[in-house]
């Protein structure tokens, strides 16, 4: 497949942090059996992952401004362009040495988002799409699933742990959509929930409470492997409510059904 400029950029990025996250993972066992345990290891690894993608695309696309996971929001002289990057998304997976983690980056213009990549450089899965241009998982194009039957469908949720969320609201909407669906699943990194559905792998998924940083790559790739992204209310910006549906138009439309009126 021959990619643009601009993704050559991001490949290049996510491969060189990924490489590092890859070997940092083979390290986690080791740090498992230590009273302290690899928790400030891990952190460490997300800081030195999020400096390198900094850096690589900093170079690549000077004066872009940055808005990263662990170092906030960085401007730059060039007010139209923005990354949003999260450099280890599924933290605690990795944390606990699983391999369900990704780098994802995101590329907005004038507040449109125009390039999105997600990475897990554990099985050296790599999901891009540019607007317009579709989505590809490596070199396959992707499509969202066809199944319009909730019935037949496996859904992904984001699930609150201690001390986030509304723990309440999630069993509510838990147990709403577990009686209509054939399987329901837990992942822990949403860049990825977000990529399987791109590749029809999850026919949707929903999840409250999450970061632009989470999100805007993988918007962009539902979007174009065509399928529908909204906030819980069907019409909103999930990148401003920080709550996120999505699917085929079919399912997309089934889950607000249900989740919408579990908000008030």
């Amino acid at each position: 497949m021959l990619q643009s400029a601009l993704m050559n950029v991001m490949v290049k990025a996510a491969r060189r942090a990924g490489r590092n996250l890859k070997r940092d993972l083979g390290e986690i066992e080791n740090l498992q059996v230590s009273l302290k345990g690899p928790a400030n290891f891990v952190s460490l690894a997300d800081k030195r992952a999020e400096e390198m993608l900094y850096d690589d695309l900093s170079k690549a696309r000077p004066g872009y401004g940055f808005i990263g996971e662990e170092g906030g929001s960085r401007e730059g002289s060039d007010k139209s362009h923005t990354w949003i990057v999260d450099p280890l998304d599924g933290t605690t997976n990795f944390l606990h040495g699983i391999p369900q983690f990704a780098i994802s980056i995101g590329l907005q213009r004038e507040g449109v988002l125009i390039a999105g990549l997600i990475y897990n450089p554990a099985n050296d899965e790599l999901y891009t799409a540019e607007r317009g241009k579709g989505a590809f998982l490596n070199d396959q194009r992707l499509r969202v699933a066809g199944r319009r039957q909730m019935n037949e469908c496996v859904i992904a949720c984001g699930l609150p742990h201690i001390g986030r969320g509304d723990h309440e609201l999630s069993r509510r909407e838990m147990t709403a959509i577990q009686e209509k669906v054939a399987g329901l699943r837990r992942f822990g990194a949403a860049s990825l929930d977000l990529a399987f559905v791109a590749a029809g792998r999850l026919d949707g998924y929903w999840e409250r409470n999450l970061q632009a940083w989470d999100m805007a790559a993988g918007i962009l790739m539902i979007r174009e492997a065509g399928g529908t992204v909204s906030g819980i209310q069907g019409n909103d910006d999930p990148l401003k409510t920080g709550h996120i549906v999505c699917g085929n138009e079919a399912i997309h439309r089934e889950l607000v059904k249900i989740l919408k009126p579990l908000e008030a």
